[in-house]
């Protein structure tokens, strides 16, 4: 009877665990749900804020000048404003209206630049690594190059002799230099999956090369292509600030790097205007945290060696 019911139980065992496993979502990672959390609260931000706060007192002359967040008090010792409660600049533009504006914009930028950049980089990493042979040695040595040139600095030379007035044009500048690094990741994924036995019986079987490529392959390097995604944002939304707080791109659409900027060349830091830089500072914080840990959780998504280590 000991046997029978050690048995039943070495069978039970092997049923709860992979009752258990069953469940076990790896899109429902830790690092990955509170890094949407976060990225995703600016995002609902941009929607629902300009329904409940006017936003038009994120441009100059709507608010009073130099007020403090509430409960602080400036130079003058005057104190906040309920109606402004993370106080205004000297230009009479309302903190949190800016932060409402400025903060989905900036995101905004990062993924549109992300964006471009990834579409060329899936285009050009499926061509070099699936077909090889001369188009490979050239986009290969396309992206090679494109990454040793300073980016920063040629943005800023195109910039200075093309005056960006919309955000858009700065994202697609932006994207200029955002392609080769998915380009490398993707060529590299796809030259070891392409000798793969589902690659080589769907050639054998006529199978167009477009189709393998792009509904064969691709589905499989989802988690790849999502994490350099996230990279390249987070790469666009530093180079877009970078350029912002130099007095580049846009100079009338409220944004994070150019509140910083505008605090900037109005002395807030030695004038102690603390909420004009450090408020915009935070938020970026947040997105930059945010994705990082998106890109993190990714990186469990992708590698279950990642996912191992992390349970144990």
């Amino acid at each position: 009877m000991g046997a029978a019911t050690g048995q039943t139980a070495s069978l039970a065992a092997p049923r709860k665990a992979g009752r258990l496993n069953r469940f076990d979502n790896p899109w429902l990672n830790i690092k990955l749900v509170v890094g949407v959390i976060m990225v995703g609260s600016i995002i609902l931000m941009g929607i629902f804020g300009p329904m409940l706060r006017d936003i038009d007192l994120a441009y100059v002359g709507r608010s009073p000048l130099n007020l403090p967040p509430v409960g602080f008090e400036n130079m003058r010792g005057e104190g906040g404003d309920p109606l402004h409660p993370l106080g205004t600049d000297n230009s009479g533009r309302d903190m949190l209206s800016l932060i409402i504006v400025g903060a989905p914009n900036s995101l905004l930028v990062g993924f549109v630049a992300a964006g471009f950049g990834m579409l060329g980089g899936i285009v050009l990493g499926f061509t070099s690594g699936f077909l090889g042979g001369t188009a490979d040695d050239i986009i290969r040595l396309s992206a090679d190059i494109t990454i040793t040139i300073p980016s920063l600095l040629v943005l800023i030379v195109i910039q200075s002799l093309i005056p960006v007035q919309s955000l858009l044009v700065m994202a697609v500048l932006l994207s200029l230099f955002a392609w080769p690094q998915p380009t490398r990741l993707i060529r590299a994924q796809v030259m070891s999956m392409r000798e793969s036995g589902y690659v080589k019986m769907a050639q054998l079987s006529g199978v167009p090369t477009s189709s393998i490529m792009f509904r064969e392959m691709m589905p499989n390097l989802l988690p790849y292509l999502a994490a350099s995604f996230i990279g390249n944002t987070t790469g666009s939304i530093l180079a877009a600030v970078g350029l912002e707080i130099l007095g580049l791109g846009p100079q009338r659409l409220p944004t994070l790097g150019r509140t910083i900027q505008n605090a900037i060349d109005n002395s807030g830091i030695l004038r102690d205007m603390w909420w004009w830089w450090g408020l915009p500072t935070i938020i970026l914080i947040v997105i930059f945290i945010g994705l990082l840990l998106i890109n993190l959780g990714l990186d469990e998504v992708a590698n279950p060696r990642l996912r191992k280590a992390t349970r144990q």
